[in-house]
C-alpha cells in the first residue's frame, strides 16, 4: 500500500479508498477502483481463502450485465449452468427467455466461483489485500477517515483515507462505528444447510417447494455435491442446535416429495433469516454496500445480486470523485438510487417467502389467486421477471429529463459489430450518437463515442455502469458538449 507515515504513526493515503470486507460487494468495489487509478487497500478478518459455504446460488440477468462489463461474465457462463425459467409456488412459471438482455436466463453457480472471478480481477488491478486484519475502529473528519486495524498477532495500525466503504457483512462494523441502526426483524429462524451428494439427480437444475410446513430447494454444486436449503415450521430452534442429516432428510421428503438419497454430507449448519435494511447507506465519507446496507431472505435469489450492483453503482462514482473528475455531491446519488431498490428488494424477496409459506386459508386463498393472475396476465409476469432479475429498475432523473434518462441500457450492438457493454469496460462512459462527436485526447480514457448500428437518431450518454445519465432526441453538438461536460467535467 502507497503513503506515508506521520509522525502519530498513521498511514496516511490521500485519495484512497478503504474497503471493509472480501465478499463478492468489497471485491467488485475494489476493483473497480482499482482499475480506474485509484489506490484502495481491503480489510478481511478471514484468513486468505474462498470458501464454498456461501448461500448464494444464482447470478441475474442485470448483475451478469455488469460483469460483462468487466469482461467477466462470458468465463462464468462456461462454469455455470443456464437456467430460463424460474418457478414459484410450484405451479407459477416465469419464462426468462423473453428477457431483453444477452443474458435472458439466470445462471446457476455458487457464489466461491463469483469470488474467484472477482478476486483475480482485483488482484490484476493492484488492489492491496489486508488479511487476518479487521476494523477495530473509525473517526471521520472533514478530509478523510481514520481507520483503527487489528492484524495478526493483535497488532494495530491507523490507517487514514479519503472514503471508506462498509461491506463487511450483516453484522458489519463499519455500520456499527458510524451508529447506524439496522432496523428489521428475523423472519424464519432455523433454517438448515448441508451440501450433499445424491443417489438420484432432480428432475430440474434448481429445486424448490412449500408443501404445509416444509420448504426445501436444491441446487448444484457442479462439483458431485449439492447444496440444500430447508426449514420446517415445526422445528423453531437456536441457531447453535446440532444438526444431523436425517432431520435435512426428512424436511426435504417433506417439501419435495423424496430426499433423492442424500448422503455423505460435508457440511451441514442452521441460520436464521433476517430483514433488515440500514436507514442511510451513507454518513460523511463513510458508505455501506450488500449485506452491511441490507439483508434479505432467500427468495428469489436476490442478495448477492443487489450487493454487486450496489458496489457497480458507487464504485464509478468514488473513482470519479477521488480522481477530480466530479464533485462529491455526486456521492449523495448513491444513496438516492440504491436505497430505494434495496426498499423494494426486501418487500419483493419478503412477499415470495410469505406466500411459499402460506398457511392460513387467506393467505393460501391470496397465493392461489396471484398465481392465476401472473399465469394469465403476460404483462405483469414480465413486470415480475424484470423486478427479480434486476433488469427492471430505473434510477431517478431531473424533472423535465429524457425518458431514457435514469433507465437502464440493453447491450444494443454499434455500428462496426460492436456492443455497448464490451464499450463499457474500463469504466468508461459511452456516448451513442448519430452526430459528428469526439471525446478529445482529455476524455479519451473515460468516453468512448459509438454510433448506432440502425438509423436511430436519439443520443443516449451511457454511465459506466450502464444506466443513461443523459438523452435527447435531437441533439446538437453543443447540447452534447454540454451534456458530456456535466457528467465528465472539462476536458484538460
Amino acid at each position: 500500500m502507497t503513503g506515508t507515515t506521520g509522525n502519530n504513526g498513521t498511514t496516511d493515503i490521500p485519495g484512497t479508498v478503504l474497503v471493509v470486507g472480501s465478499g463478492p460487494t468489497g471485491l467488485l468495489l475494489a476493483g473497480d477502483l482499482a482499475a480506474a487509478g485509484v489506490p484502495v487497500t481491503v480489510l478481511e478478518k478471514r484468513p486468505h481463502r474462498i470458501s464454498n459455504l456461501s448461500r448464494a446460488f444464482v447470478l441475474h440477468a442485470r448483475t451478469l450485465e455488469q460483469l460483462d462489463a468487466r469482461g467477466l461474465a462470458d468465463d462464468l457462463e462456461k462454469v455455470g449452468q443456464p437456467l430460463d425459467r424460474l418457478r414459484l409456488f410450484g405451479r407459477l412459471a416465469i419464462d426468462l427467455s423473453a428477457l431483453p438482455s444477452r443474458f435472458n436466463h439466470l445462471l446457476v453457480l455458487p457464489q466461491c466461483e463469483v469470488e474467484k472471478a472477482l478476486e483475480r480481477r482485483a488482484v490484476e488491478a493492484g488492489v492491496d489485500f489486508r488479511y487476518e486484519t479487521e476494523m477495530a475502529g473509525l473517526t471521520q473528519d472533514a478530509d478523510g477517515v481514520t481507520v483503527a486495524a487489528r492484524g495478526p498477532e493483535g497488532r494495530t495500525e491507523t490507517l487514514r483515507a479519503a472514503y471508506v466503504v462498509g461491506a463487511d457483512g450483516m453484522r458489519s462494523a463499519v455500520r456499527d462505528a458510524i451508529g447506524l441502526p439496522f432496523p428489521g426483524r428475523s423472519v424464519i429462524r432455523s433454517v438448515v444447510l448441508a451440501d450433499v451428494k445424491l443417489a438420484e439427480e432432480p428432475p430440474t437444475l434448481l429445486t424448490v417447494n412449500a408443501v404445509g410446513d416444509a420448504f426445501a430447494f436444491l441446487a448444484p454444486f457442479g462439483d458431485g455435491y449439492h447444496r440444500v436449503i430447508g426449514w420446517h415450521r415445526g422445528r423453531d430452534v437456536p441457531d447453535s442446535e446440532p444438526l444431523d442429516l436425517a432431520e435435512v432428510k426428512e424436511i426435504t421428503r417433506l417439501a419435495l416429495g423424496r430426499d433423492f438419497g442424500m448422503h455423505d454430507a460435508r457440511w451441514m449448519s442452521r441460520f436464521h433469516s433476517d430483514e433488515r435494511q440500514a436507514p442511510a447507506y451513507r454518513v460523511g465519507r463513510v458508505f455501506l454496500a450488500g449485506d452491511a446496507a441490507h439483508v434479505h431472505t432467500p427468495a428469489g435469489g436476490q442478495g448477492m445480486n443487489t450487493g454487486l450492483q450496489d458496489a457497480a453503482n458507487l464504485s464509478w462514482k468514488l473513482a470519479a470523485v477521488a480522481t477530480g473528475h466530479a464533485d462529491p455531491a455526486l456521492l449523495d446519488t448513491y444513496q438516492a438510487e440504491r436505497h430505494p431498490v434495496g426498499r423494494a428488494v426486501l418487500r419483493s424477496s419478503g412477499g415470495i417467502v410469505r406466500l411459499a409459506m402460506a398457511k392460513r386459508p387467506w393467505t393460501l386463498a391470496a397465493r392461489a389467486a396471484l398465481t392465476a393472475f401472473l399465469n394469465a396476465v403476460g404483462p405483469a409476469r414480465r413486470k415480475v421477471a424484470a423486478q427479480v432479475t434486476g433488469v427492471g429498475y430505473r434510477y431517478p432523473a431531473p424533472r423535465g429529463a429524457h425518458r431514457l434518462s435514469g433507465t437502464r441500457v440493453p447491450d444494443v450492438t454499434l455500428a462496426g459489430g460492436g456492443r455497448l457493454y464490451a464499450a463499457l469496460r474500463g469504466g468508461r462512459f459511452v456516448l451513442i450518437t448519430a452526430e459528428p462527436y469526439e471525446a478529445g485526447a482529455g476524455r479519451a480514457d473515460r468516453l468512448a463515442v459509438a454510433h448506432w448500428a440502425s438509423d436511430r437518431r436519439t443520443t443516449v450518454l451511457v454511465r459506466p455502469d450502464g444506466y443513461a445519465a443523459w438523452a435527447a432526441d435531437a441533439a446538437t453538438t453543443a447540447d452534447i458538449e454540454a451534456a458530456v461536460t456535466r457528467h465528465l467535467g472539462l476536458a484538460p
